[in-house]
């Protein structure tokens, strides 16, 4: 069940919603708008490896925005605080902005419930197009979850600004580097187990 404009606004007042910060103006029909913060990630690496912790450049941007080429990818924020121990939030993007080409997440839509922080946004252009921190970029909606809660507690809880991936810290360190060589010469076959958290 989704929770409309108004209810967002009756929830958040009684602190089961966390937006901070809050403009009740921003609250739509069924979905509240959120912006877009000044900072942003982007990954150095030819190739980027999820076994890794890749390397990124982080920058803040200005009121001159930030200029994406066609087909580029950067991590941003939202400039609000959100999460809710009650509900599940989903981020999808304005409609104005997706009709612009650009996807502010790359299928990775949902926040925990429990989960509070500055949500990350995984910035896809599909046309050149620039960006201003500050402008309504994404809407948030609110879902009520069926059966027993168990909230988040996982590696992006607290979130300030955007956070690259840390899937890294998901792989089991099964073997060290001289081991990946068996006596004969031939690597193990076996491909590394990854442990499962939900976020």
């Amino acid at each position: 069940m989704i929770l409309t404009g108004t209810e967002i606004l009756r929830e958040h007042q009684r602190k089961r919603i966390r937006i901070d910060p809050f403009d009740p103006a921003r609250a739509t029909t069924n979905s509240y708008d959120i912006t877009l913060g000044q900072d942003f990630i982007r990954y150095q690496e030819a190739v980027i490896d999820p076994r890794k912790n890749n390397a990124y450049e982080k920058f803040t941007v200005g009121a001159e925005g930030l200029q994406m080429i066609q087909g580029d990818f950067v991590l941003g924020h939202s400039a609000e605080t959100i999460g809710s121990d009650h509900y599940v939030p989903l981020i999808h993007a304005k409609s104005g902005i997706a009709r612009l080409g650009l996807f502010v997440h790359v299928t990775a839509d949902i926040i925990d419930i429990g989960s509070h922080g500055h949500v990350t946004f995984q910035l896809h252009s599909t046309l050149p197009i620039r960006l201003y921190p500050g402008m309504a970029i994404a809407q948030v909606t609110f879902w009520k979850p069926k059966g027993k809660i168990v909230l988040y507690d996982g590696k992006y809880q607290g979130s300030r600004g955007p956070r690259a991936s840390e899937v890294h810290r998901d792989f089991v360190e099964s073997a060290s580097p001289e081991s990946d060589v068996s006596a004969s010469g031939d690597k193990p076959s076996a491909r590394p187990h990854a442990k499962r958290e939900l976020r």
